[in-house]
């Protein structure tokens, strides 16, 4: 075999296995949510739909973890715009997909610790083999992808516009859409740019 066939193989196999890995773009505004009804484990131990954690406004997926820095860091903001929603008649899931560290720090059992101390009042769902990840095409946490009551897309992205400093945020990204969502006007910002840690899928 020829250096240049062995070059051309090796590219093949790179190319492979970026194909293989890759999630694709993310679930485009104005899109049904993917695996709605898809039963998921709560942390609870019930079996859990996104659409059951629906609301009369609608639902807040976000994908989100126990070990990422920017997840800790922004912890407080998670909590309280997860609270806001829910007090605006938005439902509140919170998806770990995680997979490749289920045997570590991501396990079930350390999501119930995890979501324990942090005084977690919504759902914490287990995303085996980082279906409803691959379907949504997130890739960081936090990573939020907000509904309306008919389960379309009307924002995707992050919390806010400065998830390394709580002290300088400007802009309220998903507050603002939610919002404009309860008041039944188109959102402004449909989407922003998600900064965190990668989603950590098996493989």
């Amino acid at each position: 075999m020829t250096m240049k066939n062995i070059f051309s193989i090796a590219a093949a196999l790179f190319a492979f296995t970026v194909m293989a890995f890759s999630t694709g773009e993310p679930l485009p505004i104005g899109s049904s949510m993917p695996m709605a009804n898809l039963k998921m484990k709560d942390i609870s131990g019930k079996e859990v739909a996104m659409q059951d954690v629906k609301k009369d406004k609608g639902v807040l997926v976000m994908f989100s973890c126990n070990t990422c820095p920017f997840v800790i860091k922004n912890q407080q903001r998670t909590i309280s715009i997860a609270s806001y929603a829910q007090k605006m008649d938005v439902g509140v899931i919170v998806l770990n997909s995680n997979e490749a560290l289920r045997g570590d720090e991501d396990s079930f059992d350390a999501m119930k610790r995890y979501a324990k101390e942090q005084e977690y009042q919504w759902n914490y769902v287990l995303d085996e083999n980082n279906e409803v990840a691959d379907a949504f095409g997130a890739n960081r946490t936090p990573e939020c992808f907000l509904f309306d009551s008919n389960l379309k897309l009307v924002y995707h992205g992050a919390i806010d516009d400065n998830p390394s400093d709580a002290s300088a945020v400007t802009k309220e990204h998903l507050k603002n859409a939610i919002n404009e969502l309860i008041a039944g006007k188109d959102v402004t910002v449909k989407q922003s740019r998600s900064v965190g840690c990668t989603i950590k899928r098996k493989g």
